[in-house]
């Protein structure tokens, strides 16, 4: 029996849930059947307790929802500001930006290659008169904000800070992510620029930047979304997204910061696939495995670096263009195994996301499915309501065996260092066989039979279906260039050239932080462009040599 000297988990987690603010008074099922905040024998583990498989938290969503942060970009600054403003006004709580190929590329829209791919895929963002439009009329100062950016991260995170400057809202006061997650690049989605040493150089001085000026800023979300969209297994998923986390931990520990001074603004984003039992288990398995690792490891010394936050996006890969309409269907049950493994924010893809960026329409049922989520069916009322489920339990402990072994490899591989295991698996392209081999075998499945797609091998009836799509025009392409150029006459020319040179310099000096100067060039409407290809002038840029 439990005393005072020696109080059991369930008591420890009553005296930090009675502390909790909580939403409302009344959590009953429709037939009045009263719920308990959590459920377990007095001995187990509690939501909010180390290593935080159950959630976080000890209230978890009682306390709060998740921020529902719906993914939006097309067109150009002003197209997209219009549908942020329509999200939030859908009942949306958080945004996130999506760039257009250029941009993620770190090319400006009137670049030879940009032509035909200004703003198809996200929004255009040249400069600091885009990102201007692009949150005009939107307090940055009271909503989150996430931006999908990675090798062209700190000068578009620079443009950030500037324009939040510019329209009064200090460095501190500004809360969001940025994804800046450039390992999983190399490894997965290829949208690299400069050598991975180089590209981590300029992670190390976003981490140094944010911890020194932005304390609601999380300076990395460390992606294991687009791994799984490549072809990863769950465990590969869930393997090379803390691997990388580690090594960015590792990173900013070279770099002489303390570990509890920039752990708790490290962030994640995972994908929530079909799989519904075995997504829940990742992500259960993913909140222990870095609390023990952060722990015994690295040595942090405070929850909050124990404590595992990740961002979900239900599975762009498991929507079809036939039939569109079912990928609601898909995206209602991805999205419940996002809520369900605990999940801090989450985005739900659009029914017409394999055929085009979504309409309006598409967008708003969305949105509208996590609301009835979040407000109909009760699931927020219990904290990890699958938690001592005999198979959730054995699928979360397999999750964390698989990803021990791919850690273990990693190791090897840097001789003791996760950091330099990665860099070395990227080299040798590790990362990308093991993502063409699960890739390779899972569509083997698909065209022997052995997995069904409903609308696509089975259940076909209905496929000759059309629906509306999102236009972007080459129309748009030129409102977008007119108003680059625009900015290029209306600027003060021997200033940008003056910063830009300034930036040539310190990028040769490894030891000097560049996001200050990032922050100068913005104010001074130097493009991204411009200050990518200065820093690439320095870095090189990287091409991947395929082995076979």
């Amino acid at each position: 029996m439990a005393t005072e000297q020696n109080p059991s988990n369930r008591q420890i987690w009553e005296g930090t849930f009675g502390a909790s603010r909580i939403r409302e008074d009344d959590y009953s099922t429709m037939s009045g059947i009263p719920l308990e905040p959590v459920y377990g024998p007095d001995d187990g583990e509690f939501p909010g307790q180390y290593p935080y498989t159950r959630g976080p938290h000890a209230s978890m969503y009682r306390s709060k929802l998740w921020t529902m942060r719906m993914f939006a970009g097309f067109g150009t600054a002003e197209d997209t500001n219009w549908r942020f403003k329509e999200i939030l006004k859908a009942g949306g709580t958080g945004l996130s930006t999506a760039f257009d190929m250029p941009t993620l590329l770190g090319l400006d829209s009137d670049d030879p290659m940009s032509l035909g791919e200004v703003g198809r895929c996200g929004v255009a963002v040249d400069s600091l008169a885009d990102m201007e439009d692009l949150y005009s009329g939107i307090d940055l100062g009271d909503i989150t904000t996430s931006m999908t950016i990675n090798s062209p991260a700190a000068p578009i995170f620079a443009m950030f800070v500037a324009q939040a400057e510019k329209a009064g809202v200090p460095r501190a006061a500004l809360g969001g992510t940025l994804q800046n997650d450039i390992l999983k690049e190399y490894q997965a989605q290829k949208e690299f620029v400069f050598p991975p040493r180089q590209s981590m150089r300029l992670v190390r001085d976003t981490i140094q930047f944010t911890a020194a000026e932005m304390p609601r800023w999380n300076s990395i979300s460390i992606s294991g979304y687009h791994t799984r969209e490549a072809g990863s297994t769950a465990a590969e998923e869930l393997a090379f997204t803390l691997a990388n986390g580690f090594a960015y931990v590792e990173l900013a520990l070279q770099a002489g910061l303390p570990i509890d001074a920039f752990a708790p603004r490290l962030s994640f984003f995972f994908n929530a696939h079909i799989d519904f039992f075995e997504e829940i288990a990742k992500l259960r398995a993913a909140r222990r495995i870095w609390a023990r690792w952060m722990k015994e490891r690295y040595s942090a010394k405070t929850a909050k670096s124990m404590q595992l936050r990740f961002h979900t996006q239900t599975a762009g890969v498991s929507l079809t263009a036939q039939q569109p309409e079912i990928n609601i269907v898909r995206t209602a049950i991805e999205a419940m195994a996002g809520v369900l493994g605990g999940t801090q924010s989450l985005h739900t893809n659009s029914m017409d996301e394999a055929l085009a960026l979504p309409t309006e329409k598409a967008a708003r049922i969305a949105l509208r499915t996590q609301q009835i989520i979040a407000h109909e069916t009760n699931v927020t009322h219990v904290a990890d309501p699958l938690g001592g489920s005999y198979f959730v339990e054995e699928l979360t402990d397999e999750m964390e065996r698989q990803a021990e072994e791919i850690f273990a490899k990693l190791d090897e591989f840097g001789r003791g260092s996760i950091l330099e295991g990665c860099i070395q698996g990227i080299d040798e392209n590790w990362f990308q066989g093991r993502l063409a081999d699960s890739a390779y075998e899972l569509e083997r499945k698909f065209n022997t039979g052995e997995r069904i797609i409903v609308g696509v091998s089975d259940f076909t009836d209905g496929n000759d279906d059309n629906l509306e799509i999102l236009q972007i025009t080459n129309e748009d392409e030129q409102r977008q260039r007119k108003r680059l150029n625009e900015v290029k006459q209306d600027r003060d020319a021997e200033a940008v050239e003056k910063v830009l040179a300034k930036l040539a310099a310190e990028a040769s000096d490894p030891e000097v932080n560049l996001m200050p100067t990032l922050v100068e060039a913005s104010h001074a409407y130097a493009t991204l462009g411009e200050m990518m290809g200065t820093m690439a002038g320095v870095f090189g840029r990287h091409v991947e040599v395929p082995t076979i």
